[in-house]
């Protein structure tokens, strides 16, 4: 299956935070798992002492994928790169960076041959989402493959995915998601953004990576309902104004629409319910997004407290480092085996998205926001300064803790789908 949280650490992880998970019910869940992934249990599993065991880790070939992506990355995408743009108010990205990203054919890692894509699938995503997390990858890789290219995937008519993709593939389009009109989740009952049929007028604010974006899905009204629309930016009736953000590394803008030509994506009157489809596929690559950058805290704050000295010893040997640091890989941990539940869920199309992919999100926000404040504690005041990049990966959790909506709108999500899960 490509995909393997060793089910023994999720079943120990399930145990220790949701006691009520019984051993019975870990092994269902395997058995469910690979008979979605049609390998057979054999495949997969063995029967030892009575106990399922199952192999939930990325195959020898997505690893090597890790590594290179890896490799490219710290050479592609170092702290100068991030900083580069971080201290220019005129650089929405680095262009020669997404220009290297589409050479590598990432772009269309999940995007179907038939559409200029690899046809690779969902786990490839994670795995670079990982990487591309942990480099602070200053380009509008989110916005563009979780968000747009998704949408197109699963709503899009065969003539806009055949318009769409391939230039999408080949590093020609650039997407974003305009649902957000200010504070408040957006609704037919608040929102003022109007699609007539056929082209769509209103103002969305902000909206990630809205300033460098080609196209973009805006959610409307449209008669009693919501639609989702799709918009060449480059058209007549867009205007697009930066706006300035806690995280300078991602660009975003307020977008003005007059008039727009618009065409509309999936069926006329689902745009809410297309978007929280759309939106549940990009939290668990958000949520590896988040790991790669957790991960990148943990090992910064470990590298300096081996290395920072007082009163003649490493700091890492004092107590209240050692909690830190452990808080930390707690956190990151809880959040991988949540993350690696949803990326089954997203590569197999599973009835469970929903629900995994509300509990990879809180879990992976939480880790993230967590790794990036203990690493600046443990550099000491050295961490709060703008030389250290500390504070990169603290602005970059911040960030991606708001995209796809706040932690607290998707543990009102998790109750709301644990509760219909077991009224059913």
């Amino acid at each position: 299956m490509g995909l393997a949280p060793n089910l023994a650490a999720v079943t120990a992880h399930n145990y220790a935070i949701f006691p009520k998970v019984t051993a019975f019910r870990s092994r269902k869940l395997a058995y469910a798992v690979a008979k979605r992934t049609g390998g057979g249990t054999k495949a997969v599993a063995a029967t030892l002492g009575g106990t399922f065991h199952m192999n939930f880790d990325f195959s020898e070939d997505q690893k090597y994928l890790k590594e290179q992506a890896r490799k490219f990355l710290s050479e592609q995408s170092s702290m100068t790169v991030v900083r580069a743009v971080l201290n220019d108010e005129q650089k929405s990205h680095d262009a020669g960076l997404w220009k290297a990203i589409a050479e590598m054919g990432w772009l269309g890692a999940a995007i179907p041959e038939e559409f200029g894509g690899l046809g690779l699938g969902e786990l490839e995503l994670c795995v670079l989402a990982e990487e591309m997390g942990r480099s602070l990858a200053p380009v509008p890789w989110a916005s563009t493959v979780y968000f747009f290219a998704e949408a197109i995937k699963i709503a899009g008519t065969d003539a806009q995915k055949t318009a769409i993709l391939p230039k999408l593939a080949e590093g020609g389009v650039i997407g974003c998601v305009a649902a957000s009109e200010g504070p408040g989740e957006p609704r037919a009952s608040n929102l003022k953004t109007i699609f007539d049929g056929t082209s769509v007028t209103g103002m969305k604010v902000p909206v990630t990576d809205g300033d460098c974006a080609t196209h973009a899905l805006v959610l409307a009204k449209h008669q009693d309902a919501t639609s989702l629309v799709i918009v060449d930016l480059s058209g007549a009736g867009v205007e697009a104004k930066a706006i300035k953000t806690f995280d300078p590394t991602r660009s975003h803008a307020t977008l003005t629409f007059t008039k727009a030509p618009a065409q509309l994506l999936g069926e006329a009157g689902d745009g809410e319910a297309l978007l929280q489809r759309i939106y549940d596929r990009a939290a668990v690559l958000l949520a590896f997004e988040q790991i790669g950058g957790s991960q990148a805290c943990l090992d910064m704050a470990t590298d300096y407290a081996k290395g920072r000295y007082a009163f003649s010893r490493q700091i890492g040997s004092f107590q209240a480092i050692k909690h830190k640091l452990a808080d930390m890989y707690v956190a990151l941990e809880i959040a991988r085996s949540n993350a690696f539940y949803g990326a089954w869920a997203l590569s197999s199309d599973a009835p469970e998205l929903p629900l995994a992919a509300a509990a990879a999100r809180i879990a992976a926000c939480d880790a993230y926001y967590l790794a990036s404040k203990e690493n600046i504690q443990t550099h000491g005041g050295m961490g709060f300064t703008w030389d250290v990049d500390c504070h990169l990966y603290y602005r970059r959790a911040k960030l991606l803790a708001v995209q796809a909506g706040a932690p607290s709108l998707w543990k009102e999500k998790l109750v709301r789908r644990l509760e219909m899960r077991n009224a059913a």
